[in-house]
């Protein structure tokens, strides 16, 4: 279990917020696959101050994925505190703060990752927002700017007194942006420095990476990004390692094929057929990556303009593996 605030998780293993990629439909699936936590994509504070219809529409949450975190966004103190207490108003669990994002349009704005070369300001968000509303609120940051200027210590002990109830860290610069190698041992420096939950993130892609990852830095819970992306079945196999269980059995051709089915059929639903033919593109994309033949039949969903041609390219394509 991990506990962040009131809220009690039934296992340490979390799904990391990723723009474009832990909508509803996903977020389901990964809960089905035992997530104690996960989280939406990242919602801006200044958008859902001024009413702008398609953010709200990323606060859309379903019971069964209860409980579920929104991520929020912004550099202003005021304006964070307002969008904080609408989402309140949504039926939600635990509001987490943006300290990470590094994609430009967003740094420019001072928001995101730029928080990290403020950490006054930074403060001051995390202060603002939990004195507007009662539910937990998380902060995701990385370990500073650029190497050279690690920041994430001191800013989590900031975020700490500022009545944050957990903080996530991604063990790199926002200068790296994805790339190279994440450095775990920021993860232990910052357990060090507070009392509240820490949850690691980056690099995580097996389940010997998180176990190498809660053993060498302390963490409390693990966060899962770019590691299930056409791989769901990592959070049933992590929740069970760390819980000291036998892993499952890998999934079977035959359970990838209707797990990958589902999602397109509940991502159609969710989206109408045209958006959400396209939406799924890239996740159908991970999902076949490293079979034999998918190349040709990731070209072929590429351009697959309906429903009905998805579904009989990923038949087609099932009942040639299943043959070989």
């Amino acid at each position: 279990m991990l506990q962040i605030g009131n809220i009690t998780l039934k296992n340490p293993v979390v799904l990391a917020p990723m723009a474009g990629v832990t909508d509803l439909p996903f977020r389901l699936l990964i809960k089905e696959q035992g997530c104690g936590l996960v989280c939406s994509e990242m919602v801006s504070a200044q958008a859902l101050v001024y009413g702008n219809r398609r953010t709200f529409e990323l606060l859309t949450t379903d019971p069964r994925e209860r409980p579920v975190s929104i991520q929020l966004f912004g550099s202003d103190p005021e304006t964070m505190a307002r969008a904080a207490r609408i989402l309140a108003e949504y039926p939600l669990d635990i509001i987490d703060l943006n300290m990470g994002c590094p994609a430009p349009k967003v740094v420019k704005n001072g928001e995101g990752a730029a928080l990290l070369t403020d950490p006054a300001r930074a403060a001051r968000l995390v202060q603002a927002v939990t004195a507007a509303v009662s539910c937990p609120v998380t902060v995701k940051m990385r370990t500073g700017w650029a190497p050279g200027e690690e920041i994430a210590p001191q800013l989590a002990v900031l975020c700490a007194e500022a009545k944050a109830a957990a903080l996530t860290v991604h063990a790199r610069y926002r200068e790296q942006f994805y790339s190279g190698h994440a450095d775990w041992s920021v993860i232990k420096r910052v357990k060090a420095a507070v009392s509240i939950p820490v949850i690691g993130n980056g690099d995580l892609f097996s389940v010997a990476d998180a176990l190498r990852m809660q053993e060498g830095t302390g963490c409390d819970g693990v966060m899962l990004g770019r590691g299930v992306l056409g791989n769901p079945w990592l959070v049933r196999e992590t929740v069970a390692a760390l819980a000291g269980q036998p892993l499952p059995p890998p999934p079977t051709i035959e359970e990838r094929f209707t797990l990958i089915r589902r999602h397109f059929n509940a991502q159609l639903r969710f989206r109408g057929e045209m958006q959400g033919v396209k939406e799924m593109r890239k996740h159908l994309i991970w999902y076949l990556k490293g079979f034999p033949g998918a190349a040709r039949a990731r070209q072929r969903l590429n351009t697959a303009p309906t429903q009905q041609a998805v579904l009989e390219i990923l038949e087609e394509y099932e009942n040639e593996l299943l043959k070989n």
